[in-house]
């Protein structure tokens, strides 16, 4: 090769070497450093006569010093041409610094090692990242660990509470003469058949995982509404305020534990928020779009504040009216509930004139 080209060539390497942004190194058959460029002493901290009075096995973490021999004799006896592993080196301070470590090696003319060339890049943040996340996950999983037993301990006493209060509710109806045909008498029992069902799904969902889509199974949306209607008669007789039902028999896709409490929040917040300037009512409804049933929920009552609300209005612990009990975490867990089974909710309100509820199920 001409003299001229030969000085491009090299002058060439030298400004690639000097200038790369990751670390490059020139590595003696001794595993002495015979050369590094800057990005090398700025990753490590060694100025290039530190580096070049020590050897690169004394700043390698031990743990993964063996595999990097290991592949060093694969290279010097021509099994490989090149290798990539991931590699601890220590820096100056003392951290220690994770690297992606590229080595090929330079051979004579004769095909004998010259030297080792290696590459250095710094992966030390792409690590953090990756540990805090397995943290995450492994807070995560303890937590549910947590909730799993929590939700055992207190299915399994609600349940003998329960029992308990079906052998009261027995020994009135046989000690007290016309109870059985009281109606408070009848909701209060039927209340305590329906709280038995709510534990019993409760279970259903301690067990197992419902947040995939594919486990979710057909449900009569138009029996959960009478159930959650029945349930809050006593409430909405008390509150004056009538419930429509205009659901029809249909089938969606659902969890029933989640469909419960759905339908019961959204109830429940309605009747709550009702108006005492007027009649009050709320008007349920279903209706089919595309792949979806829509339950529309609809009321008369104080409404919200879209304006100033509608981005905090499923956020947790977010009220919008100044009633005592209202605790922001209703709406904030029925979003859940509902996305969780592949729905969404919409909504329109006007503040004194009323809210409208639209919760998408994914039609059976």
């Amino acid at each position: 090769m001409p003299t001229h080209l030969v000085n491009i060539k090299d002058k060439l390497f030298e400004n690639i070497f000097e200038n790369a942004p990751n670390g490059i190194a020139i590595v003696g058959l001794d595993y002495r450093w015979v050369l590094v460029n800057h990005s090398m002493t700025e990753l490590l901290g060694f100025s290039e006569t530190e580096f070049s009075a020590m050897k690169f096995s004394d700043i390698t973490h031990k743990d993964d010093l063996d595999e990097d021999i290991e592949q060093l004799n694969k290279l010097l006896n021509g099994d490989i041409e090149s290798y990539q592993i991931e590699k601890r080196y220590f820096h100056k301070n003392g951290n220690v610094v994770w690297t992606l470590l590229s080595v090929s090696m330079e051979r004579h003319l004769d095909g004998s090692p010259l030297y080792f060339i290696s590459q250095v890049v710094d992966i030390t943040k792409q690590k953090e990242m990756i540990w805090e996340m397995n943290s995450i996950k492994e807070i995560a999983k303890n937590q549910n660990d947590k909730l799993v037993n929590f939700a055992h301990i207190a299915t399994h006493d609600i349940r003998s509470h329960i029992g308990n209060l079906g052998m009261i509710i027995d020994f009135m109806e046989e000690e007290t003469e016309g109870i059985k045909d009281d109606e408070n008498f009848k909701m209060l029992k039927e209340s305590l058949s329906q709280l038995e069902v709510t534990i019993s799904n409760l279970n259903e969902v301690r067990r197992d995982d419902f947040y995939q889509h594919g486990n979710l199974t057909p449900k009569k949306l138009s029996a959960f509404v009478e159930n959650a209607i029945y349930n809050m008669n006593a409430i909405a007789k008390n509150e004056q305020c009538k419930i429509i039902n205009e659901v029809d028999d249909i089938n969606v896709m659902g969890v029933s534990v989640y469909l419960d409490s759905i339908i019961l929040n959204f109830l429940t917040n309605a009747i709550k928020y009702s108006s005492k300037d007027r009649d009050s009512y709320v008007r349920l409804r279903s209706v089919i779009e595309g792949d979806f049933v829509v339950l529309e929920i609809k009321d008369n009552g104080l409404g919200i504040d879209l304006a100033a609300h509608e981005k905090d209005l499923f956020q947790f612990r977010k009220t919008f009216h100044q009633l005592k009990d209202s605790k922001g975490v209703g709406l904030f867990i029925t979003k859940n509930h509902v996305e969780s089974m592949g729905g969404r909710i919409e909504v329109e309100s006007e503040v004194d004139v009323g809210s409208t509820f639209k919760v998408y199920f994914q039609k059976a």
